[in-house]
């Protein structure tokens, strides 16, 4: 492989397909992803795995038990996932994110204005790390003084968030 071709950006058009998670309890799991943030399941095979969707695609969520029923977490200091990332495509679909969390009881491990976005973020009933979030308008992101993305964390009004519904 010639240099220039090892330091050529990816096709714009890649994106990330799906995440494929292996949980402990597949009724569990989808008593979250399906019942609380309300993906579709799309097929399921029994007690052994799931797959789930918004908008009819074949799958954006994967949840099995094959190597996994009635497991633990990986303890802290291990690797793995850090969290999935969700897509919303609208503050106000975020603010509906947020109502069905709060409905459900589920405690949110933060919530940040990156500038760029808007997330939340919580843990699934395996202890996943899950990001809800929403892009905001491209014009709007931060830029520093030579025009390059300029992210940062701040607090979210999760009240103001609530509002946007």
């Amino acid at each position: 492989m010639a240099a220039d071709d090892e330091s050529r950006p990816i096709d714009a058009g890649v994106r990330i397909g799906h995440v494929h998670l292996k949980v402990a309890d597949l009724e569990r799991a989808l008593k979250f992803y399906n019942g609380v943030l309300g993906f579709e399941v799309m097929q399921r095979w029994g007690n052994q795995a799931a797959f789930l969707s918004a908008g009819g695609y074949h799958h954006h969520i994967g949840l099995n038990t094959w190597e996994s029923a009635g497991g633990r977490p990986p303890a802290p200091g291990t690797t793995g996932l850090y969290h999935l990332a969700i897509i919303y495509p609208t503050r106000a679909a975020l603010a509906d994110a947020l109502r069905r969390l709060i409905a459900a009881g589920i405690e949110l491990d933060g919530a940040a204005d990156h500038g760029v976005s808007e997330a939340l973020y919580l843990r699934d009933p395996d202890n996943n790390g899950v990001e809800l979030y929403w892009d905001k308008p491209k014009e709007q992101w931060p830029q520093d003084e030579v025009g390059k993305i300029s992210m940062y964390t701040r607090p979210l009004d999760l009240e103001q968030l609530l509002a946007a519904r």
